[in-house]
């Protein structure tokens, strides 16, 4: 297929489609992880009265899919409680045996991130909302980094976001964030209006794998690429290596066409032996999936580094 540099698409792509649930406009932006013998999802779900929902799925194999009919129940003593399970573009990261789950949503004076967990994927207790307005593209880390927990986000305003770069951030206990410092910003063409964090960082021999979303404004409108970089294990606000070429672009019908035509927007993946599979959100209407080899990815990385 065309515009893969070095993941393969899964040929039966898409994998979810907005009759998955009822009264679905659209189905995109998804965070999914291994749990169990299986798998779990928190899927972006956009309504045909254009609330942005957030429901849990489950399956066996990755591809497969059953998503709840109502959106997740968040349980906590916030004030927007009120607004339990409404958001957009979640990511979920494993730390010391518990899911945090990272989304955007209103709570109200623009765009911020939220912040849920849970152990078992039945029960969710909603956090903190961790990142003020205006903010977007919240990734936390597998692990605490110099002992404390650490976040890519991205600074944002109250639309679209003519520009963005990603910054990394620390807390002691995962609500309170602080010690920001810009990580990276656009630099090569397939990317130079904007970036944004994708799934959870992946911690390799190499250093921390990131793969990012890039966007470029052309005559016709905005285009998503996913790209690649790989972030010091210590100090993972400096870059060691960032592919001048883009990992996955949109070309696909799948991917042009659609709610917003063009995107290709990576939001998770799932390690398997040496096989990574990358789930992102296509053209803002389906989940595809996309698969490499962890090794050459990184090879990749490092040889188009600039």
């Amino acid at each position: 297929m065309a515009n893969e540099t070095i993941f393969t698409r899964y040929k039966n792509n898409p994998i979810i489609r907005a009759d998955a649930v009822p009264g679905a406009n659209s189905i995109f932006n998804s965070a999914v992880v291994r749990f169990g013998d299986g798998y779990v999802g928190v899927f972006r779900v956009d309504l045909q009265d254009a609330a942005h929902q957030l429901h849990l799925g489950r399956s066996k194999d990755g591809l497969k899919w059953e998503i709840e009919e109502k959106r997740i129940n968040f349980k906590g003593n916030l004030q927007d409680n009120g607004l339990s399970g409404v958001g957009y573009d979640p990511r979920i990261t494993e730390i010391e045996g518990e899911y945090y789950i990272t989304w955007c949503y209103y709570p109200g004076g623009g765009p911020c991130i939220g912040l849920g967990k849970t152990k078992d994927f039945k029960t969710f207790e909603q956090v903190a909302v961790t990142l003020l307005p205006y903010n977007r593209n919240a990734a936390l880390f597998p692990r605490k980094i110099n002992g404390k927990y650490a976040i890519l986000h991205r600074p944002s305003d109250t639309g679209h976001t003519p520009f963005g770069d990603i910054y990394y951030a620390t807390s002691p206990d995962i609500t309170n964030w602080g010690e920001h410092r810009f990580l990276l910003g656009p630099k090569s063409w397939w990317e130079s209006t904007k970036v944004g964090a994708g799934p959870a960082p992946i911690e390799t021999s190499e250093g921390w794998l990131l793969i990012y979303h890039g966007v470029r404004t052309t005559c016709s409108g905005l285009v998503y690429c996913g790209g690649g970089a790989i972030l010091d294990l210590e100090e993972p606000w400096k870059v060691r290596y960032r592919s001048k070429k883009y990992l996955l672009a949109p070309s696909e019908l799948y991917e042009t066409t659609g709610d917003v035509p063009n995107v290709v927007f990576p939001n998770a993946t799932v390690i398997a032996g040496d096989n990574l599979r990358l789930y992102y959100g296509a053209a803002d209407t389906h989940v595809a999936v996309a698969d490499c080899k962890l090794g050459e990815l990184i090879d990749f990385i490092k040889k188009n580094s600039e």
